[in-house]
């Protein structure tokens, strides 16, 4: 089965879209467009009726619409209507909701007991850096939990702040694909790309395409390739 990014552009990138129930990693540096991806990611899910979760550990659901309000593509929409959950760990109504799913066993096991009692089809954890809030040791426990969430039916991405594609870490190893947004400066201003790192079970190719934003939101130009 093949999920729909959200992207126009993107799919076509993939063999028509991410092989489902499989959990991916969304890289890049500050700005190059990973929340935006992964907002679309959920407002497509949303709109073709899956039951969607968006879990964060920063952010309001208030000050996650009005970072993508300059877009037009129904996040706000969906974000406000049941088909979408939305989790902040830290707040004390994210914590009530989250300890009704046990307490033992940490959150590996809390959030995949939610994820299968609402049954989630499409999920966006934000992000690794901030699950060393919940994990002592982040080395070793966050291959347990990337382990459990890939145990679910659940399509999930996992934003990650590496800037470095060549640098690899866990989660990278982990997961079935990888996805890196590049933004760096040229003589004529910002260039923009997306590069599938990896992704089991598809025929990809690992140059970096280049994107663009509008006010419908990220597109991918899959024939146009950004040359570094």
């Amino acid at each position: 089965m093949r999920v729909s990014s959200g992207v126009p552009g993107f799919d076509d990138l993939v063999e028509g879209g991410l092989p489902g129930h499989r959990l991916y990693v969304v890289s890049g540096p500050p700005g190059s467009g990973k929340t935006t991806f992964s907002s679309q990611f959920i407002t497509q899910g949303a709109r073709s009726g899956e039951n969607c979760l968006y879990v964060t550990m920063h952010e309001s659901k208030e000050e996650l619409i009005n970072d993508m309000s300059n877009f037009e593509f129904g996040f706000s929409k969906v974000m406000r209507s049941d088909r979408v959950q939305f989790l902040n760990l830290v707040t004390e109504s994210g914590k009530r909701t989250i300890t009704q799913f046990g307490t033992d066993g940490g959150l590996t096991s809390r959030l995949k007991a939610f994820i299968e009692k609402n049954d989630i089809d499409r999920a966006v954890i934000d992000s690794t850096m901030l699950l060393q809030h919940f994990f002592a040791d982040m080395s070793e426990e966050i291959t347990g939990f990337l382990s459990t969430l890939k145990q679910t039916d659940t399509t999930t991405l996992l934003i990650s702040e590496m800037t470095d594609p060549t640098s690899y870490a866990d989660e990278h190893y982990l997961a079935h694909g990888v996805i890196f947004f590049h933004n760096f400066m040229e003589s004529g201003g910002m260039t923009r790309g997306v590069q599938i790192i990896k992704m089991r079970g598809t025929k990809i190719d690992c140059d970096i395409h280049k994107i663009g934003f509008s006010d419908r939101g990220l597109r991918v130009f899959p024939d146009e390739k950004v040359k570094r």
